[in-house]
């Protein structure tokens, strides 16, 4: 109880950085939503995977715009926007998904949800029903988008983590299904990548579990060929390497 009233708490930390309803910060790349709780969020590291993520795709020479109506992260974050939603279960994202599908249209869609369905005891037998709803409604109104399906990270607590590996063992089933249907959905292992001791609070990321995890969505995103687009020249990548370092830099005045 006490662990599970210490996660809760942690939903609700003051977040440090830029924070907000998004500011829709279009770099005019291939559109990239991540989607999710406060572990896309970032609780405890404002921007989260977010910023491993960006910089990877960055040094790759990709062109990319993160969209979504929620903005947070540090300056040296280029793109802030995102659709990460601080204690949210399945059925509170899949409320809203088709909406944000329709207004943003995003290419890629980065999807970890259903820590919070645990965390709430939630009926978590029906989670990954639930969760297959959402990957319908998903693909339905966004149905050129890729969409990534994590398995969740871990929880630092034995019988929270056995409710997590029992969702994440549904989640190859379900996956199939959607590609046996002709659905663009891809199944993610990040539960193997993230380990309890990359764990700030026994849910939640320190910075280098976020880092972990940026690396798995990565390589993810790079075996799906059109995700995330193609590389550019390299004197455009100087460009945004530029404008990148610029951003930080008054970020810290």
């Amino acid at each position: 109880m006490k662990r599970f009233l210490a996660a809760a708490a942690a939903l609700a930390i003051a977040f440090t950085g830029l924070t907000g309803v998004a500011n829709a910060e279009s770099n005019g790349g291939v559109r990239i939503m991540p989607l999710g709780d406060s572990i896309t969020h970032g609780t405890g590291v404002p921007g989260g995977y977010r910023i491993g993520l960006w910089q990877r795709l960055a040094a790759g020479r990709y062109t990319n715009d993160f969209v979504g109506s929620q903005f947070n992260g540090p300056g040296s974050l280029w793109d802030h926007d995102h659709e990460g939603h601080p204690g949210w279960r399945i059925d509170q994202i899949d409320a809203n998904a088709t909406g944000w599908m329709r207004t943003y249209n995003p290419r890629s869609v980065l999807l970890h949800i259903g820590t919070n369905d645990v965390l709430q005891n939630y009926n978590v037998a029906g989670a990954p029903g639930r969760l297959s709803t959402l990957i319908d409604h998903i693909t339905a109104a966004a149905p050129n988008a890729d969409v990534f399906v994590a398995q969740l990270i871990p929880i630092g607590w034995a019988s929270g983590d056995a409710a997590v590996r029992t969702f994440n063992n549904a989640l190859p089933g379900i996956v199939q299904g959607k590609v046996n249907a002709g659905k663009r959905v891809h199944l993610v292992n990040m539960h193997s990548a993230v380990s309890t001791a990359d764990l700030s609070d026994g849910v939640h990321p320190n910075a280098a579990g976020y880092d972990k995890m940026a690396a798995v969505w990565y390589a993810a995103l790079r075996s799906v060929p059109g995700s995330i687009g193609n590389p550019r020249a390299a004197a455009a990548t100087g460009e945004l390497a530029a404008a990148t370092a610029g951003s930080a830099a008054r970020a810290t005045k």
